[in-house]
């Protein structure tokens, strides 16, 4: 049990997706202007992360390997990822119109996000049991999800700032992050 508690602080706060290892920065950037979209955002990514850390799991541990055709395991794992992505858009649209219509674009992108990519193939890499890919995909998105809604926080007070003209919008985002990452930086002695 301990060791499962150390991975999720280590996936969550030490090797955190989005600020040290850099993976999802497109929606990073995209959605985090407001603060009700980077919610959602973080909550799709969730559940996406996690259902694809299993299933990518289960079927590489039980088609992939046991056939010995590990050389397709991106593009399975893409299509995983894209039905998944689909279920997200279906239920979201449907339930919830007004997020769905605020995420826009970057909704669909999860499917080709990296930081859920990188996740699945993090946990065959680190041959990871079902139940530590489990808690893996959960923690890393946990910490997307906490560097989404922080970074949010952050960014709709730097609206209320009188920023620089050369520095407005991305570039001032960018900065942000940055700083945002060396924070984040200062828990690598943790684990």
């Amino acid at each position: 049990m301990g060791d499962l508690v150390v991975l999720a602080v280590s996936c969550i706060l030490v090797n955190n997706i989005l600020l040290a290892q850099y993976l999802g920065n497109c929606p990073f950037l995209g959605t985090s202007k407001k603060m009700e979209t980077a919610t959602g955002m973080a909550f799709a990514v969730v559940f996406v992360l996690v259902m694809a850390g299993m299933m990518t799991w289960i079927l590489n541990r039980f088609v992939l390997v046991k056939f010995d055709i590990e050389y397709l395991r991106t593009i399975s794992f893409i299509l995983v990822i894209a039905f998944l992505v689909q279920f997200v858009e279906m239920f979201l649209k449907k339930s919830i119109p007004a997020l769905y219509a605020g995420l826009g674009i970057f909704l669909p992108l999860i499917t080709t996000n990296c930081a859920v990519m990188g996740v699945c193939l993090i946990n065959i890499k680190e041959e990871y049991n079902f139940l530590q890919a489990l808690v893996a995909s959960f923690s890393y998105a946990v910490g997307f999800g906490l560097a989404l809604v922080l970074f949010a926080g952050v960014r709709e007070r730097i609206l209320l700032a009188r920023v620089p003209k050369p520095l407005q919008d991305t570039s001032i985002a960018l900065v942000t992050a940055g700083i945002l990452s060396l924070a984040f930086y200062a828990f690598k002695g943790m684990v």
